[in-house]
């Protein structure tokens, strides 16, 4: 199964792998299971750590680099993702999420999120 990761599951995967929900730990350590991660949350790194937020400190260099060197696809921003965001039910707000949310259903991949709020959409999303 292709997993998208959201960014806190992407952080904590690359960093606190204890917060880690159980079923989340499985479903990456899985060896069957390839691993993604978006250039939207990079993004998202780079602006919340600009602010100064504290969940936010890692640089994001290290981070994509240490993701690729273990094995993780990296998922580019296309347009046909930015439009199907235009598509999306106002359920979330944040554009990061909703950009997310937008490449999965895209891409036929399924988003693994720990936000029970992105779980209400429709399409490949596990929330765990």
């Amino acid at each position: 199964m292709k997993l998208l990761l959201d960014t806190h599951l992407l952080l904590w995967a690359a960093g606190e792998p204890k917060r880690l929900p159980a079923v989340a730990r499985k479903l990456i350590n899985d060896p069957r299971n390839e691993l993604l991660f978006s250039m939207a949350s990079l993004w998202e790194i780079v602006i919340k750590r600009s602010l100064g937020r504290d969940d936010f400190r890692v640089d994001p260099r290290l981070l994509r680099r240490g993701l690729l060197d273990n094995g993780y696809v990296e998922l580019a921003i296309g347009g046909e993702h930015a439009l199907a965001v235009d598509s999306l039910q106002p359920i979330h707000k944040d554009p990061f999420d909703r950009l997310l949310i937008a490449q999965a259903q895209v891409e036929s991949v399924t988003l693994l999120t720990a936000d029970p709020q992105l779980g209400r959409y429709p399409g490949p999303i596990r929330c765990v």
